[in-house]
Parts: structure tokens; sequence; C-alpha cells
């Protein structure tokens, strides 16, 4: 049966993307209290499944949500003998579930899909309907490096560059990767454009795909404070890194925790549709 690009994209996935250092246990953190009351987990653009998995493996009720049936395909092979994750195809921008969660992730810089304000409010609409009053909202951001987005305006941009080589799981063959970035700095969004190349035992390039131009928008510290209170969520903490430390000029990544303010926990009391 012939695989198509977007089930091939899919099927590498688990490859090429690892986890970021201390992921997974930050997460099982703040997962605690909700395994002890029997709670449940929300993650966004759950994809095939890295993080969902690995928080259902500990026993956590897990509702996984992505856009991508060729992603939620991989997630459900990987869990055929598992009760959870739950996986629902949806857009993170407009879905109704039948329950709200103690805590909602959105791993791996997702958000960042969302490029209009119009975007980024309904998503995070839709992520506070979803929360129980006292819930947590995770959302993990890249820290954008004004330097690099620099070199891309002065010619770096568009020029393509390794970014690894993977192990193809089913056909056992090396697949070099290469990866083209632009930067849009009217609208703060990032270009990018991924080439995946399978090579043969020779060395020879034996089938070659593409992706893209996929677009992220650049979000910057005080955006994201905006906007989250734009909606009636409260910032908790804004971390460097899955491991707790401060943000910094340094940091790579920006790691937010967010929980519901008192008008929205009252709303969620008081409407007899909760």
């Amino acid at each position: 049966m012939k695989v198509s690009k977007s089930q091939r994209i899919a099927q590498l996935y688990d490859a090429s993307v690892p986890d970021w250092p201390g992921e997974i246990d930050f997460y099982l953190r703040l997962a605690e209290p909700v395994q002890a009351c029997d709670g449940s987990v929300l993650e966004i653009a759950c994809g095939t499944g890295r993080v969902a998995l690995r928080l259902a493996q500990q026993g956590l009720r897990v509702v996984g949500i992505d856009l991508s049936l060729e992603m939620l395909q991989v997630a459900r092979r990987k869990s055929s003998e598992r009760a959870h994750p739950h996986w629902i195809q949806a857009d993170m921008r407009a879905f109704e579930l039948s329950e709200q969660f103690e805590l909602v992730i959105i791993p791996g810089h997702s958000f960042q899909f969302m490029l209009t304000p119009a975007d980024q409010m309904a998503c995070l609409s839709c992520l506070q309907r979803h929360l129980k009053p006292g819930g947590r909202l995770v959302i993990h951001l890249d820290h954008q490096d004004v330097g690099w987005l620099g070199e891309l305006q002065r010619g770096k941009g568009g020029l393509f560059e390794p970014a690894g080589e993977v192990s193809d799981p089913h056909t056992g063959q090396q697949v070099r990767v290469s990866r083209a970035w632009w930067y849009q700095p009217a609208t703060q969004t990032a270009c990018a454009k991924t080439v995946w190349e399978e090579v043969d035992q020779n060395g020879r390039v034996s089938e070659r795909w593409e992706r893209g131009p996929v677009q992220l928008h650049c979000v910057f510290r005080h955006e994201m404070e905006h906007l989250l209170a734009r909606v009636g969520l409260q910032s908790e903490a804004v971390y460097g890194d899955f491991l707790g430390n401060t943000l910094t000029d340094e940091s790579s990544e920006m790691i937010w925790v967010a929980r519901p303010g008192q008008d929205h926990e009252e709303a969620n009391t008081t409407d007899p549709r909760r």
C-alpha cells in the first residue's frame, strides 16, 4: 500500500522529536494532584501521543486532541492495548468536549501555530472553557532568539541546513533531514520548509519528500502575558526550561503555567451548564 507524504511524516515524528530535558517529569509533577483527585488531563496538539501516552502509562486519565488524522492514527496504533488516552480529531480553536479538566497542556511549541490575535484568542478562550476552577494550563513556547531572527533577515533566510538524521521505524532506512527558515517581522511569523531524503545502503537518495512552508508565530513574553489576561487567565509562573529555572535572556524555552482568574471560577461555579 502506497503511503502518503503526510502519513510518512507522521510515522517519522517520534524519531524526529525528542523530549526536552526534564519535560515529562515536569508534566507528571503538575499531574500529581490531578491523579490524587481522580481527575483528568487534556493535551492539545497531541500529535502521535509522545507526551499523552507517557502520562497515561502512569495511570492518569488523558484526552488528546489533534487536527491531523495521520498523527492520530499513529497514536491510536501505539495505544491500542490501553483504555487511555482517548484521542479526538479537533481544531484547538474550536472544540467542545463534555467535560472540564484539572490540567490542560500544549507541549512542543504548538500554540505557535496560532498566527493571528483572533486565532490565539479563540484557542485560549476554548481552553479556558475546558478548565475546571483551580485547574492549570501549561503552554510551552519557543523563547525567541532575536539574533537568529535577525540573521534570517540578513541573507540566511531560505538557506537549507542539515537538521539531523532519523531511522525509519518501518523500513530501517536512514532519512536525512534538512530545513530552511524565513522570517516575516511585520507579522512575527517564522516559516519553515523541511526536506526528507531516504538514503539507501550505498548512500544514494532513494526517495525525497517535502513539507511546508509551515508557519509559526513568534510569541514574545509580554505578548503572552496580555493574551492570558484578555481571556481571564492569570499567570502563575513562567520558566526558561522544564527544570524550573527562571526565564533569562539565554533561555531557549518559555513555559507558562496559568490558572483561571476569579471571575472565571465564579462563572463556572454558577453556570448551570457545568
